[in-house]
């Protein structure tokens, strides 16, 4: 077992102490989350931008009766623009409250968490222990989460069909916990020695300007930041907000390289409430509203790989006028059916769409002149 997978099944063994309690596994990834912020941060000499009285030291030496009222205090503080300068720590952070009613259950979790072996953990190995709760979190709700998580093996084999390159934009709509923007810059960094071969203003490009998201969830835009913070990428262009509102036709979200995203499914609680999706405008669901979206934020000659469920390939009304849409528009070169229940609820019927827009920003008759379909079911 190799050091991070180790740590994750150790800190995997604590959410005991919580689950007693009520303590749903996202609460308590998320509590880990506020904890190990905290311990990396000592464990990296790296506390200069955190309160001292926040500080992992000063946690671990406060006693029974006063660590909780600390560490709801660190919670509050530590959120708050106007007590710690640093962006990503603020948002990370903001609104945190925590789930721990007890002192002594509070004083377990800090005395577990300082008596892991951490001295051998770099930073790409924190982030590697930290996606690895976040996938036991995905396989532990499987059956009844409304947050579905990518499986990484279908994350991989996507990015590495996609072949990211180094100076492109790179989005993902419903970004979750970050795994497709994570899994490419992984891919170009094996490409560019660490993007150390690229000049000065392309290293600078990838660390600030490359990668895209939006996530809609609080939680799990927390967890989403955490993520990117453990594998030294800028959050500076991460939103939280929902895709299919104005926000999602932000500037931000628009002319990307390549979209790399598994959207929602299912019904959305009503329309989008953008005035640019004139297809899906009336469709109380995700599904097809995101594939607008995507189809409408490629720049020309941009492309894009994306799960969607079946009713996109054979609903008839919008979902037949946005099939149009998506076959004038853009090369809809291949279809990956995937295997059913690898990720979904058991019968729900899954697959990946490969397409390119076509190479001007008019509009287009015909773009799609053949697919391959790869039938895995």
């Amino acid at each position: 077992m190799n050091p991070a997978s180790e740590l994750v099944s150790k800190l995997w063994r604590l959410c005991a102490l919580l689950r007693k309690d009520g303590i749903t596994y996202q609460q308590y990834v998320t509590e880990l989350t506020y904890l190990l912020f905290l311990k990396m941060a000592s464990e990296q000499k790296d506390e200069s931008k955190i309160p001292e009285a926040y500080r992992w030291g000063a946690l671990r030496s406060a006693n029974e009766a006063e660590v909780l009222q600390r560490y709801r205090q660190a919670l509050v503080d530590l959120g708050d623009t106007a007590k710690v300068p640093d962006r990503s720590i603020v948002a990370i952070f903001k609104n945190a409250t925590t789930i721990v009613r007890e002192p002594v259950n509070l004083r377990k979790l800090i005395d577990a968490i300082d008596g892991l072996r951490w001295f051998s953990m770099d930073r790409d190995a924190f982030g590697d222990a930290y996606e690895g709760l976040l996938q036991k979190m995905a396989e532990e709700t499987k059956r009844g989460a409304g947050q579905y998580f990518t499986p990484r093996v279908l994350i991989d084999v996507m990015v590495r069909l996609m072949q990211p390159k180094p100076g492109e934009v790179i989005q993902d709509p419903a970004a979750g916990t970050g795994g497709f923007l994570i899994a490419a810059d992984r891919f170009m960094k094996a490409t560019t020695d660490g993007y150390f071969e690229l000049s000065g203003d392309g290293q600078a490009f990838q660390d600030q300007q490359a990668f895209r998201g939006i996530e809609n969830v609080p939680d799990t835009y927390r967890l989403l930041l955490m993520n990117l913070h453990l594998h030294a990428m800028a959050p500076d262009n991460m939103a939280l907000a929902d895709t299919l509102s104005p926000s999602g036709s932000d500037g931000r979200f628009k002319r990307a390289d390549l979209i790399l995203t598994n959207p929602p499914f299912g019904p959305a609680g009503g329309p989008p409430t953008r005035d640019d999706l004139s297809l899906t405008d009336r469709v109380s669901s995700y599904q097809l509203p995101f594939v607008e979206h995507i189809i409408r934020a490629l720049k020309p000659g941009g492309r894009a790989a994306v799960v969607v469920p079946d009713n996109v390939l054979f609903d008839e009304g919008r979902g037949k006028a946005l099939r149009r849409r998506l076959m004038n528009w853009c090369d809809l070169h291949t279809i990956l059916r995937l295997p059913t229940g690898i990720f979904y609820a058991q019968g729900v019927k899954t697959n990946v769409l490969f397409f390119t827009r076509a190479e001007t920003d008019a509009p287009v008759k015909d773009a799609t002149q053949a697919v391959w379909i790869y039938d895995m079911r």
